[in-house]
């Protein structure tokens, strides 16, 4: 049996594709999504774009038939504008208000009562990324759905970029001896290109090796930088997931890097650090670029007195504060001074790396996990000839309305690129911030 499917605003201004993802079965459009989209549409942001697209996209639909009646899609399904069925009696002893959202619920549930008083009728599903929509929908004995087609992964299988593997104390010495073992030796285990083997010794010693994946060989292999106890810029490895960060963040064959976790465990440390050290030390890049996008924690303060730098300070800050402990900084304006002197730092908020060309750059791209789909699309093919470029974030910490742990960008890069040569991913497990910064992150969920 067909379903009818009526689909919320927030919906559409996610994914303007997402009414052709809903097979054979009817999709319906209430009139008060279309105002809802249409306010939106100046925007100039994700929102407003995707606005414009749901309106293209439906604008086109108008030749194929009149909207609100219920037009042919190409995947079997059909749309219809819903005109009717607006009628708040339904509902007005249970919602007082006529909010856009309760107009949405109103036109479901006459939808829904219409159907069960036809002999064959149709279940009624309201669609919505609003998991409030949903609990009101509920409420009125009105079945609901979120929208789960624009997930990249399912629930917590996102790749980690290692794998621990038991083998016999032989292999593990083999490997020490070589510096190398097959992968038709590590039984049982898919591997990616450039993921991380933990050899760890079957028979229960301590004995342990950290290999990396060599695809084109078949092989995995010692890492390249053993960086046991060495430091760059102050900065030295503390744990097995650190050791495999700046193996793939001094790896100039690895153009792509991602790093996640949890806030404290040394991603934007790190990455700075391996970024300063082949900047300035071996020349290898013309210019490190720090950006991260504008996503506001809170109430938004506003728009911002100053010239451009002023205005983008509160938003870099803990890009400051990450490159104040690395210059070791003291005096108020130091760091200021260190970055004008050195003209080869550049911190920027996203809004400025459209339109761009960046080649011979080391670029990092940091609370990647507010970006959507799109606009990680934007920047990797922004990405010129001999640069990397590093994405990292914590995709449990989303400030971005629409997205979560399961469809914002930087998921989508990790799961997209696993499979490539060019790029390795790693997530960082243990917070090396302080032991209440790790207490407070275990313990307050």
């Amino acid at each position: 049996m067909t379903k009818i499917y009526v689909l919320d605003t927030n919906v559409l201004l996610q994914d303007p594709y997402a009414l052709f993802s809903f097979q054979d079965n009817e999709v319906v459009i209430p009139a008060v999504v279309l105002e809802e989209v249409d306010s939106k549409k100046r925007y100039m942001d994700e929102i407003g774009r995707n606005a414009r697209q749901v309106s293209r996209i439906i604008d086109g639909l108008r030749e194929t038939g009149k909207l609100h009646e219920k037009i042919p899609l190409e995947n079997g399904g059909s749309l219809r504008i819903e005109l009717n069925h607006r009628s708040f009696h339904q509902l007005q002893e249970v919602f007082v208000e006529k909010t856009n959202d309760n107009r949405i619920l109103a036109v479901a549930k006459n939808l829904s009562l219409e159907e069960q008083t036809k002999e064959n009728g149709r279940p009624v599903i309201l669609v919505s990324k609003d998991a409030l929509v949903r609990v009101k929908a509920d409420a009125i004995g009105l079945l609901s759905e979120d929208f789960l087609s624009d997930r990249v992964i399912e629930v917590d299988d996102l790749y980690s970029g290692f794998v621990e593997v038991y083998v016999a104390t032989e292999l593990l010495n083999s490997f020490y001896l070589k510096g190398e073992l097959t992968i038709s030796e590590i039984k049982g285990q898919k591997l990616y290109p450039n993921q991380f083997v933990m050899l760890k010794d079957s028979m229960g010693s301590s004995a342990s090796a950290i290999a990396m994946v060599d695809k084109k060989r078949e092989k995995i292999k010692k890492l390249v930088f053993d960086q046991e106890g060495k430091q760059i810029w102050g900065i030295r490895a503390r744990n097995a997931q650190q050791i495999m960060a700046l193996e793939l963040l001094l790896r100039d064959d690895i153009p792509l890097v991602t790093l996640t976790g949890r806030a404290g465990t040394g991603k934007t440390l790190l990455t700075l650090a391996t970024g300063l050290f082949q900047t300035e030390d071996l020349g290898e890049y013309k210019k490190l670029v720090v950006a991260r996008p504008i996503v506001p924690v809170g109430k938004d303060l506003g728009f911002l007195p100053g010239e451009k730098q002023e205005k983008l300070r509160p938003w870099m800050q803990p890009i400051f504060d990450n490159l104040e402990f690395l210059f070791n900084t003291k005096k108020p304006g130091e760091l200021d001074a260190i970055l004008a002197g050195m003209g080869s730092i550049e911190v920027e908020a996203l809004t400025y790396i459209r339109g761009r060309s960046i080649p011979d750059q080391f670029i990092i791209i940091d609370e990647a996990q507010n970006l959507t789909k799109h606009e990680v699309k934007t920047i990797l093919t922004r990405v010129g000839e001999r640069s990397k470029i590093v994405l990292m974030g914590d995709p449990d910490q989303i400030d971005h309305p629409y997205l979560d742990a399961y469809n914002n960008g930087l998921t989508y890069v990790v799961e997209k690129f696993k499979d490539q040569q060019i790029a390795g991913h790693v997530k960082l497990v243990k917070g090396e911030r302080s032991a209440l910064a790790q207490l407070a992150a275990d313990i307050l969920k």
